[in-house]
C-alpha cells in the first residue's frame, strides 16, 4: 500500500509531530512511547551499545544465611483438598473428628505417613475444616515438604483467617525454602494471634535474612524512582528549549522564502500559538488521540487509519478551522493542513487511491 503524499509533504508532518510530542510533554503530559519488540531492542542496542546495559543495570549482590534451607518438594495428586462445597451433615463431622483423633494418635507415635492417611480421610469427609488442614500441614512439615504444608495451611487460613496454627506451620515452611520475608510475616502473625515461644524463637531465627531483603528492595525502589525523576527532569528540560525555540520563531517574520518556513510552511512558532488555544489543549488530554498522534509520529502514512475515527476527524477539523480562520501561512502542506483531513483531499502523487 503507497500513500498519496510525497515525501517533502511527510518530512513535514515530521516536523510537526515532533513539536506536538514535546509541547505535550512540557505540561506534564505523556505520549505513550512504541512497545519495545525484540527487533526494535536489538537495533537500539546496534546504534547505542550502552542502552541495553543502562536498562539492565546489575543490582548489588544479597547475601543470605541459606543454612538450614532444603530442597523444595513436589505437590502431589495424593494431597487431596476435598469438595469444598459439600454440606456437612452433623453425623459426618463426628465421623470426620473421629479420624482427626486416630491420625494424632499416629502422628505422636512419628508415624507421619499413616497420620496423613488418616487426616486425609477425615478432610474428604468433612473439607470444611480448618483444623484438619493445619494438622496434616504440620505432618507434612515434619516429612520436610514445605510446600505440601503451605497449600495445606493457605486453604486453612481461607477457612479460618485467625488460625494462628497456620500462620505458624506456613511461616516455618517458607523459611525451609528461604522465602524469609514471607516467613517473617507469617510467623509474625502467628505471634499476634496466639504468642508461644516456638513460633517466636522461629520468627527470631528469619528476622535478620528479612531485614536485609527489606533493606535490598527499598534500596531497589529509591534506584527506581530516582531514575524515573532524572528522565522526567529531562523530558522537562528538553521542553523548555522547545518553547524557548518556538517563542524564538514566532518573533521572527515568516515568509514562504525563510529558512523557519521552507516551501510556505509555517514555522515552530506558529505551531506552538496554534496548540495553546484552550479548545485544543482540552481535546488534545484524550489518551485515544494522543495515542494516534503518536501512532502517526512514529509513520505518517498511518494517519490515513484514522480517517473513519471521530474523535481524531474531530480534532483535526478544529485544526483546519482555526488555520483557516488564522493569518498562518499553511501554503506548504499538501491540500492545506492537516494534510487533506478536515475538508480538503490528500495531494496527489500521481495515484488517485491507494494500493
Amino acid at each position: 500500500m503507497s500513500c498519496p503524499m510525497d515525501q517533502q509533504s511527510l518530512e513535514k508532518l515530521k516536523q510537526f509531530l515532533s513539536f506536538f510530542k514535546e509541547f505535550m510533554e512540557s505540561f506534564g503530559g505523556t505520549v505513550p512511547e512504541p512497545t519495545m519488540t525484540s527487533e526494535n531492542k536489538e537495533k537500539k542496542t546496534q546504534e547505542d551499545p550502552k542502552a541495553d546495559d543502562n536498562e539492565s543495570e546489575p543490582e548489588s549482590e544479597l547475601e543470605l544465611d541459606m543454612s538450614g534451607c532444603i530442597e523444595a518438594d513436589k505437590l502431589s495428586d495424593d494431597q487431596k483438598m476435598g469438595n469444598s462445597t459439600k454440606e456437612v451433615t452433623e453425623e459426618e463431622a463426628d465421623k470426620a473428628d473421629e479420624k482427626r483423633r486416630e491420625a494424632m494418635s499416629e502422628f505422636s507415635a512419628g508415624n507421619y505417613d499413616k497420620a496423613i492417611a488418616l487426616f486425609t480421610e477425615a478432610i474428604e469427609i468433612n473439607p470444611n475444616s480448618a483444623l484438619l488442614f493445619a494438622k496434616r500441614g504440620q505432618t507434612y512439615l515434619k516429612l520436610n515438604k514445605p510446600n505440601a504444608c503451605i497449600k495445606d495451611c493457605t486453604r486453612a487460613l481461607e477457612l479460618n483467617p485467625d488460625s494462628a496454627t497456620s500462620y505458624k506451620f506456613r511461616g516455618r515452611s517458607y523459611r525451609l525454602l528461604g522465602e524469609f520475608e514471607l516467613a517473617a510475616k507469617d510467623l509474625r502473625q502467628a505471634c499476634n494471634i496466639d504468642f508461644d515461644e516456638q513460633t517466636d524463637e522461629w520468627l527470631k531465627e528469619v528476622t535478620p535474612n528479612a531485614k536485609k531483603i527489606e533493606e535490598h528492595l527499598l534500596k531497589k525502589e529509591r534506584k527506581r524512582k530516582d531514575k524515573e525523576e532524572k528522565e522526567r527532569l529531562e523530558r522537562v528540560r528538553k521542553a523548555k528549549e522547545a518553547h524557548a525555540k518556538a517563542a524564538s520563531d514566532h518573533s521572527e517574520p515568516d515568509s514562504a522564502d525563510s529558512p523557519s518556513a521552507p516551501g510556505g510552511m509555517p514555522s515552530m512558532g506558529d505551531f506552538y500559538k496554534l496548540l495553546q488555544d484552550p479548545e485544543i489543549m482540552n481535546a488534545l488530554k484524550d489518551p485515544e488521540i494522543a495515542a494516534a498522534f503518536q501512532d502517526i509520529s512514529k509513520n505518517p502514512s498511518n494517519m490515513f487509519k484514522y480517517q473513519s475515527n471521530p474523535k481524531i476527524q474531530d480534532l483535526l477539523g478544529k485544526l483546519s478551522g482555526k488555520f483557516s480562520g488564522s493569518d498562518m501561512n499553511f501554503s506548504g502542506f499538501p491540500g492545506g493542513f492537516p494534510f487533506g483531513f478536515g475538508g480538503g483531499k490528500p495531494a496527489q502523487t500521481g495515484d488517485d487511491n491507494l494500493d
